[in-house]
């Protein structure tokens, strides 16, 4: 159970943007106590760090930092544990190293390698189940396209009852979107498990991970055998961002390399070491990666420089971006012109909420108005629909004069002018090329 640990920490220290959360609450460290975590911060990396001749460096550089009073004048033990991290990554550029003042934690840490193992482990199932395994949404969007989103990767044998129920719930989508630009990493195991839906039953090989303290290798395989239905042939995206992160990023580099998936959004934060979390003494914990990745294609892995997308977008408008192109492969693949009709029709739609054109108010105010049963209303600079007194909804515009509902995907509304430039209708359009008008009364 010692491995359900080392998740919980992880998730803490993970991600590219490490805050210290934990307050000192008045604490204060001693010179002795400082040179004494430095000597065993020094001693851990070197001992266990994947790189040997890094954690030399390491550890030669915070001492030189102590000797030279650098660290003299922080009393904080928090501050003192921010400090030291930035120095270790200064000089590794490890984004997974990360020293934090916790004396809370390793009490745990200590209760856990006596005699409080399961207890602990069962305090993390529990909190696996309360964040739904920390799937998020789960959904079918237009086009039948299933979307998920999902903040981090359990262990496998944790999470593969509730990945079997969401794969079964997108299973007959047209199109997969895996969306983790809010994903800090997690589980190897739980990649794993996740990948095996998106392959046929031959085996594929997915990631190697090398750990230095063991010499050994561990490599990961698509599962032989899971529960559901495999969708190897359908189109796969997955939306990054900078925050995106460890085993978030191991899932988009494998999934990239082995051409099964197109990734779309920002370039990821750069973490491939894995490992797990230390005590220092009786004050600090330390997450020391321990291992590297090894990807079968490459040979490498993403340390450093994170996963570069195949479409570079703002990580706002990559699910738009992914829409849009799975909608068009879908279409490409239909034979059914009605269908080629409706997706054409949606990927106009997605295409222009990509554009950030703000129009003018003076000409929304002229669009305000009485057509017939329907109402347009002008508020806080945006324009509003209704009809027959029923819910109002708010218009996004295409262009200066056609407009959609977000919330009704086969409707539009386009104004009518005259010579002069007079609003004079309102034509409703529809997805199936109908359309219908109605002339403005007032």
């Amino acid at each position: 159970m010692k491995t359900l640990i080392i998740i919980i920490l992880l998730s803490l220290t993970m991600t590219s943007s490490f805050s210290q959360n934990i307050q000192s609450s008045g604490a204060i460290i001693s010179e002795s106590e400082r040179k004494n975590a430095i000597n065993a911060v020094s001693k851990l990396l070197y001992d266990n760090y994947i790189f040997p001749e890094v954690s030399i460096e390491m550890g030669k550089y915070i001492e030189s930092r102590f000797n030279e009073n650098q660290y003299s004048g922080i009393s904080d033990p928090a501050i003192f544990a921010e400090e030291l991290t930035n120095d270790l990554q200064l000089i590794s550029k490890d984004k997974h190293i990360r020293v934090r003042y916790d004396p809370a934690q390793i009490e745990k840490m200590k209760e856990n390698n006596q005699t409080n193992d399961e207890e602990i482990s069962q305090e993390y199932i529990d909190r696996l189940k309360s964040e739904n395994c920390y799937f998020k949404k789960i959904e079918i969007l237009n086009g039948n396209i299933g979307y998920i989103d999902f903040r981090q990767f359990g262990p496998g044998e944790l999470i593969k009852e509730k990945v079997a129920s969401v794969m079964a719930f997108v299973e007959n989508c047209n199109a997969l979107i895996f969306d983790l630009r809010y994903n800090g990493g997690g589980d190897p195991s739980g990649i794993q498990v996740i990948s095996s839906y998106l392959f046929g039953e031959e085996p594929v090989h997915l990631n190697d991970l090398y750990y230095r303290p063991k010499d050994t290798t561990e490599e990961y395989w698509t599962l032989k055998d899971i529960k559901g239905n495999r969708m190897p042939d359908i189109p796969v995206y997955v939306l990054t961002s900078s925050f995106t992160f460890s085993g978030a990023e191991e899932f988009s580099y494998n999934l990239q390399n082995l051409k099964r998936a197109t990734i779309i959004g920002e370039t990821t934060g750069g973490g491939a070491h894995p490992g797990g979390m230390n005590i220092v003494d009786d004050n600090f914990v330390m997450f020391v990666p321990i291992g590297r990745a090894i990807n079968p294609i490459t040979k490498t892995n993403w340390e450093g420089t994170g996963v570069t997308p195949d479409i570079k977008i703002s990580s706002t408008k990559a699910l738009i971006k992914a829409q849009i192109l799975a909608l068009d492969a879908i279409k490409n693949k239909s034979i059914d012109v009605n269908a080629s009709q409706t997706y054409d029709w949606l990927i106009e739609s997605l295409t222009a909420t990509m554009d950030d054109d703000i129009i003018n108010p003076d000409i929304l105010t002229e669009y305000s108005g009485k057509y017939g049963e329907r109402v347009i209303l002008f508020e806080n600079g945006k324009l509003y629909y209704q009809r027959n007194g029923r819910q109002k909804f708010e218009l996004t515009p295409m262009n200066d004069d056609t407009f959609m509902i977000k919330d009704i995907d086969f409707f539009r509304i386009q104004f009518i002018k005259d010579d002069s430039g007079k609003v004079t209708e309102l034509r409703g359009l529809y997805s199936d090329g109908k359309t219908d008008n109605s002339i403005k009364t007032n």
